[in-house]
C-alpha cells in the first residue's frame, strides 16, 4: 500500500487508515465493490449525489493505495471496471464492526439506515456491514 504522508508520520494506525479511506464517498465506494465489479457509470448511479469529478479522483487516490483495481480492456467503446484487490477486501472486512457499530448506535431505525445512500445494496448485505 502506498502511503501518502509516510509511516513515520502517522500517530496511529486509525490516522493511517483515515488518510485511506478519508472523504465523503470512499467508504460507499468500498461497499459497492465489494459486491462486484463496477463499471464507472454504474458506479456514479449507484452511489446518488457523487459527482463525476469526486468519483475519479477517489477512484485513483483507492488505485494508487491499492485498495482498488482499475481493469481497461482496451476495446471500442472503452470499458473500464474497477473491483476491489484482497487489500481492498481486507479493508471492508476490518470497517464491517465499525458499520455495525453506526448501525446500532445512530441509524439504527429504519429511516436512518445507510442503505438509502447507496441504491441497490440488497437487504443481505446492507452498506456499512
Amino acid at each position: 500500500m502506498v502511503t501518502r504522508r509516510g509511516a513515520s508520520h502517522y500517530h496511529c494506525g486509525i490516522d493511517a487508515a483515515m488518510d485511506v479511506i478519508g472523504g465523503k464517498w470512499k467508504v460507499l465506494i468500498l461497499w459497492a465493490l465489494d459486491e462486484r465489479p463496477h463499471r464507472f457509470g454504474e458506479l456514479r448511479r449507484t452511489l446518488d449525489g457523487v459527482t463525476e469529478k469526486v468519483l475519479a479522483s477517489h477512484l485513483r487516490e483507492l488505485e494508487v493505495d491499492g485498495i482498488v483495481h482499475r481493469e481497461d480492456f482496451g476495446e471500442v467503446p472503452p470499458r473500464v471496471e474497477y473491483s476491489l484487490t484482497p487489500l481492498g477486501r481486507s479493508l471492508n472486512d476490518a470497517l464491517a464492526p465499525l458499520g455495525d457499530w453506526g448501525r446500532a448506535h445512530v441509524g439504527g431505525s429504519p429511516s436512518h439506515d445507510t442503505d438509502a445512500l447507496v441504491r441497490g445494496a440488497g437487504p443481505g448485505r446492507p452498506v456499512g456491514g
